[in-house]
């Protein structure tokens, strides 16, 4: 990207964290584990979701994107932490920093509105149940998911061109562990007040919109929830929503103190310390949340590699072995959800008999109010 004839800055230092040098390779340890375990974490909840018959709804569909999608906004910052941890000169050029900035946050848009089609997932399958299958196809659930990225990477566009022409003429010094937009404007050599509104009203779009929506999506989901008469088909349901709501918070948290505001910058550990929780420890809970809270995900994991074990020492070479390997899991799919649609089905039944017991009631009530008022209507005339 052209930098403009005023500036001179062609490469940038990133401070980190300048009391914790001497700790450099502890921090380089601690950090490279954190990011082989988000790694590792989503990759197995991708390909799992991939592999796994019994997941192919639009819920785990979704959950899938979102793994994917993480890996890839691990990779724009954490292996430059790690590169600058053990390197004597932690430089980044001027483009470089620029195309950071730039990743970084399309990524975190992308799943800004990624978490946004979730929550309408998970209301229109508790709200609308009967027409769930209808609405969330899968033509539909690939087309969201292509516009989610397809709109996040649009959204920093303004911000990096507005900031690639400002001048930089020193000092180069960026106070922070990644390239980021409030402490490259904290470096211009100009005023930078237009930069800092367009960079509030983008993230404040995003960020606050998007959460709105989230919000709106579960307090009617909540409303139905509570209107289920079972103890155990609330918590049921609930149980499908409790994990997404927890990475929903958990994100949007750190984000909204971050980049919801008309200054430059606040503290600087205070953005050092939100930055490490939303790059780092934020695509690490993701993995945790949906593998350790959610069964199904938990038995897919189970059943892939215990499909994986039968399959190496099998004899491959014989296809009635393969056939025959595929076979239960087809059949138990099979039978998982027709008696899935028979619970569904009876269930429907029941709350149709009350509420044509209802309507039964109400008729005739109805009828002994028309009864009373002939009989008060005779009296009259007699």
């Amino acid at each position: 990207m052209d930098i403009g004839n005023k500036s001179t800055v062609t490469e940038f230092f990133l401070v980190g964290f300048p009391d914790l040098h001497n700790y450099s390779t502890l921090l380089f340890l601690l950090l490279f584990i954190t990011y082989i375990l988000t790694l590792t974490g989503n990759v197995v909840i991708f390909l799992v979701i991939k592999l796994d018959a019994r997941l192919h709804t639009p819920m785990y569909f979704f959950v899938s994107v979102l793994s994917f999608l993480e890996i890839w906004y691990t990779a724009v910052t954490i292996p430059k932490m790690l590169a600058n941890l053990l390197a004597s000169r932690k430089t980044i050029s001027f483009n470089g920093c620029l195309l950071q900035t730039y990743f970084f946050h399309s990524l975190g848009a992308s799943e800004c509105y990624l978490l946004t089609v979730m929550s309408f997932d998970r209301y229109f399958a508790i709200c609308s149940p009967l027409r769930y299958t209808s609405i969330m196809t899968s033509k539909l659930c690939l087309q969201l998911a292509i516009g989610c990225w397809a709109c996040g990477f649009m959204c920093p566009v303004t911000e990096v061109i507005l900031i690639s022409r400002l001048p930089f003429c020193g000092p180069n010094i960026i106070p922070h562990i990644f390239c980021d937009f409030p402490p490259l404007l904290s470096l211009a050599c100009t005023d930078t007040s237009i930069n800092v509104l367009v960079d509030f009203a983008i993230n404040a779009f995003i960020i606050l919109v998007t959460f709105l929506f989230i919000m709106l999506s579960y307090f009617k989901i909540i409303l139905t929830i509570m209107k289920i008469k079972t103890s155990k088909g609330r918590r049921k349901a609930f149980s499908t929503c409790v994990a997404h709501l927890t990475v929903v918070l958990a994100f949007f948290t750190c984000i909204v103190f971050m980049y919801v505001r008309l200054t430059k910058s606040y503290s600087l550990y205070y953005d050092r310390l939100l930055a490490v929780i939303y790059s780092v420890f934020t695509p690490l809970l993701n993995p945790l949340i949906y593998s350790l809270r959610n069964q199904e995900i938990r038995d897919a994991i189970r059943r892939t590699f215990q499909k994986g074990d039968k399959a190496s020492t099998a004899n491959l070479e014989d296809p009635s072995n393969i056939m025959q390997a595929e076979a239960p899991v087809t059949r138990s799919y099979l039978e998982a959800l027709f008696t899935s649609l028979r619970d569904d089905l009876r269930s429907f039944k029941k709350e149709l008999a009350g509420e044509l017991r209802e309507v039964r009631r109400d008729v005739e009530r109805l009828g002994d109010k028309v009864s009373t008022l002939k009989n008060t209507s005779r009296d009259v005339k007699k």
